[in-house]
């Protein structure tokens, strides 16, 4: 897991490069057409190519650099590697499924991969091939989303490409990928110092820190941002339009996120221990900060949405660029203490930045962060309240999977319950769509 933790950081910061930028502008442009697509499609799959050859060179390189024992980085970053080549098209298919909003045929597209890349990690770890089982879970989970992805579709790109329209999109583009390179080459630094100034170990354990909270935000938080990003797009020229999207989105991704997240951390260590068994400990202390990280990841969202949305991606950089200089200042002076240091500046720079992301808004949309944490105020006095509960329950004696299931039961519970009680906007909300599609599907049974 060090390992691909480490190949992961190179790999990651080559797909931003690819991904980032003329996928968001192919979105946010209001006549985008198939000679737009055709374009980025192919000059992705040039530049995924050119980046995947210096990859491939460098790599003696960047195994040396991490030290004696860490040969066996150079063949798995070659082969991990072909991944860059094939999300350079799967960023063109999420961008047309993006702006056209059929994100059905993309969760079926990911399902499907996640599941086969599932059986095809297990079955190699289980016939020995050590780290080449990841490899070939990343590869089948990457080329089996884009092949059915590209099947759904239905379509065949132009045999096209326009320079001028590269060119256009440029100016918006090569911001947001400023912004993404920064958001994403600190986190892949932070990644690398641990790498290199402590063990693969540690670097294992900071990366299962991370990897739960991650993997709720990946699959909640960031498919809400997929879908804001073209409505709010769409909606461009009204400001009080995008002011309520955003404000829906902030409440209802707290209401979802906040009891997740803290739930989460309080139930850390039988999960762990369950799930990954004792080795894995070391790393409970990291999942729980990881969690305060990510418990205000839906203001962050919506706000750079929205910010995104109308076209202003140079204060989206200036943002980043602001954040940055002061992460990147902190982390050099906490590096050199301990793992757990580099996580709690995290923690504590990710709640102030909390207020730098609403800033902007007040200004572009009139909504300001007093309003904003008022939005979220709610969900987390709930949830909070349900987590210190569930937290005591730790001391009841029963085997770990008996009281982890009884947390997770009575945290849902408590949550409902609380939720009912303080009659909460969101959960009325949610109420009320299950509702008018039980009716829905009821009244589709009687009609057949």
């Amino acid at each position: 897991y060090g390992i691909i933790a480490i190949v992961t950081i190179f790999i990651t910061l080559a797909n931003v490069l690819v991904n980032d930028g003329f996928g968001s502008a192919l979105i946010q442009k209001k006549d985008a057409d198939d000679l737009d697509f055709a374009s980025v499609l192919y000059f992705n799959i040039a530049f995924s190519i050119l980046l995947y050859a210096i990859l491939f060179l460098c790599a003696p390189f960047i195994a040396n650099f991490f030290g004696e024992g860490y040969e066996i980085l150079i063949p798995v970053l070659r082969v991990l590697g072909i991944r860059i080549i094939i999300s350079g098209i799967n960023s063109v298919q999420q961008a047309y499924v993006a702006r056209n909003m059929i994100f059905r045929k993309f969760f079926w597209a990911t399902l499907s991969g996640t599941v086969l890349s599932a059986i095809v990690g297990i079955w190699m770890a289980y016939s020995g091939y050590g780290v080449w089982a990841l490899v070939g879970q990343h590869m089948t989970n990457t080329i089996v989303n884009t092949i059915l992805l590209g099947i759904s579709l239905h379509i065949k790109p132009k045999l096209a490409f326009s320079m001028k329209r590269i060119i256009g999109m440029l100016g918006f583009g090569s911001r947001i990928l400023g912004s993404s390179l920064l958001i994403t080459g600190y986190m892949e630094l932070r990644a690398l110092i641990i790498g290199k100034m402590y063990s693969p170990a540690d670097l294992a354990f900071y990366d299962r820190g991370r990897q739960f909270p991650n993997l709720i935000v990946a699959n909640i938080n960031t498919s809400i941002g997929a879908v804001l990003f073209p409505k709010m797009s769409k909606e461009q020229d009204d400001k009080v339009a995008i002011k309520n999207t955003t404000r829906n989105s902030i409440r209802f991704s707290a209401y979802i996120m906040c009891p997740m997240m803290l739930g989460l951390a309080v139930v850390a260590k039988p999960l762990v221990s369950l799930l990954l068994t004792d080795k894995w400990l070391p790393c409970v202390s990291l999942l729980q900060l990881f969690c305060i990280i990510y418990l205000f990841q839906p203001i962050h969202t919506a706000n750079m949405q929205a910010i995104k949305a109308i076209g202003r991606s140079d204060t989206y950089l200036k943002l980043e660029i602001f954040k940055k200089s002061i992460e990147l200042v902190t982390l050099v002076i906490v590096m050199w203490i301990s793992v757990e240091a580099i996580v709690i500046n995290m923690a504590v720079l990710a709640t102030a930045f909390t207020f730098v992301n609403a800033f902007p808004n007040s200004k572009y949309l009139d909504y300001n962060f007093k309003e904003q944490m008022f939005d979220i105020l709610p969900s987390i006095g709930t949830a909070g309240i349900m987590a210190v509960l569930v937290f005591f329950m730790q001391y009841i004696p029963l085997p770990t999977m008996p009281l982890l299931i009884l947390q997770i039961l009575c945290g849902l519970v408590l949550y409902l319950l609380l939720s009912i009680v303080t009659n909460n906007r969101e959960f009325l909300l949610i109420k009320a769509l299950i509702k008018t599609k039980l009716k829905l599907l009821k009244a589709g049974n009687e009609g057949f």
